[in-house]
């Protein structure tokens, strides 16, 4: 079947059907992939993550034969090229898309980089006055402040996190047992994958934490104005923002391994490598 013979599937529709308009579309498609919780298991120390054994061959093998593959995370670009240095076409947005690594070249959002003194202030800060369990993550561009070890510290984190937000003027960026302190510039999941996708005409996004609701959006803010164009929102399930990120999604999957298999399967429908 040709690419002109080819209609938009709508939703609700089939992983396969889903899977065989991209294949047909293959030239024009991209696919979005969070790291933590979808290439990677969740850990309780940040550095100690690594994708799954079977992530990096699939993902070079799914760029070898559609228009864009990249990872978006909130991890630095420095970290997540230790993570991926053997994948030659997979771009990386880190810090939700201030940092991005594309074609051997880091690039940083100018107007995050006057806030690099003041993030390493906070991290200083945060060691300091935040309770012992508190796993402060410096970033660079943000801090990230962890209480998975220690759940019952929750609510004083968050409340820390917003008082240092307002005292300096900062972003807070919610998520799974972390509280982020960001600079206040305009940039995001969802304004990453708006801007990766201004000439796809296919585009797959996999997440699964609320920061990716905003990338779901995204996909269904270009399908709601371009009648040609078609998005696929998956979820990776987990116990703490699943339900909701899964309720967003067109589907879910159980796990990082689940991903990694639904790739391989999804690419048997592919012609070979350009």
């Amino acid at each position: 079947m040709s690419v002109v013979e080819t209609a938009r599937p709508t939703h609700p529709l089939s992983p396969a059907e889903a899977w065989r308009f991209t294949a047909d579309h293959a030239a024009e498609a991209a696919f979005f992939f969070d790291f933590d919780g979808v290439l990677s298991p969740v850990t309780d120390d940040p550095d100690a993550s690594q994708p799954t054994p079977s992530a990096l061959g699939v993902l070079e093998e799914l760029a070898g034969v559609v228009a864009k593959v990249a990872i978006v995370s909130a991890r630095p670009v420095s970290f997540l090229r230790t993570r991926f240095a053997a994948l030659s076409h997979v771009d990386l947005y880190g810090l939700y898309g201030l940092e991005v690594w594309h074609e051997g070249e880091v690039i940083t959002e100018p107007a995050a980089l006057p806030w690099v003194p003041t993030m390493a202030d906070l991290a200083q800060r945060a060691r300091t006055e935040l309770p012992a369990g508190t796993l402060v993550e410096y970033k660079r561009l943000s801090v990230a402040l962890h209480y998975r070890t220690a759940p019952q510290l929750g609510d004083v984190v968050d409340r820390w996190a917003n008082d240092q937000a307002e005292r300096v003027g900062l972003r807070v960026q919610g998520g799974r047992m972390v509280a982020e302190l960001k600079p206040p510039v305009d940039q995001d999941k969802g304004m990453v994958i708006t801007e990766g996708i201004r000439n796809a005409g296919c585009a797959w996004y996999f997440g699964d934490d609320m920061s990716d609701l905003k990338a779901f959006d995204a996909l269904r803010a270009r399908a709601a104005v371009d009648p040609a164009f078609f998005g696929m929102c998956v979820a990776v399930a987990n116990p703490e923002t699943g339900a909701e990120v899964s309720t967003a999604a067109d589907l879910t999957l159980e796990s990082p391994d689940a991903v990694a298999a639904f790739l391989a399967e999804g690419l048997r429908g592919f012609r070979p490598a350009r």
